[in-house]
């Protein structure tokens, strides 16, 4: 099984341990990582326009999201040397083409949020 899986996905094994993958897949599929990967791929923004676009996040997830994010080659910080100082986010090709990927995924949660939510009362009430 995991020969055909691997054919699949490539070079990596994320089913394996010591794959590497899977701390790229743990900064990409986490929610705060899911969030601000598709806000990005709306628009660039700066800090504080990020930080208001997904709600609820702090700034101490929004900075180890970004760092993350910036360390694995999605996202681009662009720090433009004036006072105050302006930082600017945005999506790398590898980032924007992730985002592609994620949009779906989010949209779809948004659209079946209520069906999932049947299914969690209907397994409560069978407890």
């Amino acid at each position: 099984m995991v020969d055909s899986i691997g054919q699949v996905i490539g070079e990596a094994n994320p089913f394996a341990a010591n794959c590497a993958s899977r701390q790229v897949l743990d900064h990409v599929t986490s929610k705060w990582g899911v969030l601000v990967l598709v806000a990005l791929a709306q628009q660039p923004m700066r800090w504080g326009e990020l930080r208001r676009y997904v709600e609820g996040i702090s700034e101490k997830m929004l900075a180890q999201t970004l760092r993350a994010l910036e360390a694995d080659g999605f996202v681009l910080r662009a720090s433009a040397g004036s006072v105050p100082p302006r930082v600017d986010y945005s999506l790398t090709p590898l980032g924007a083409e992730l985002g592609q990927v994620l949009i779906p995924l989010v949209q779809w949660v948004g659209a079946n949020v209520g069906r999932v939510g049947e299914s969690q009362e209907a397994w409560r009430a069978e407890r």
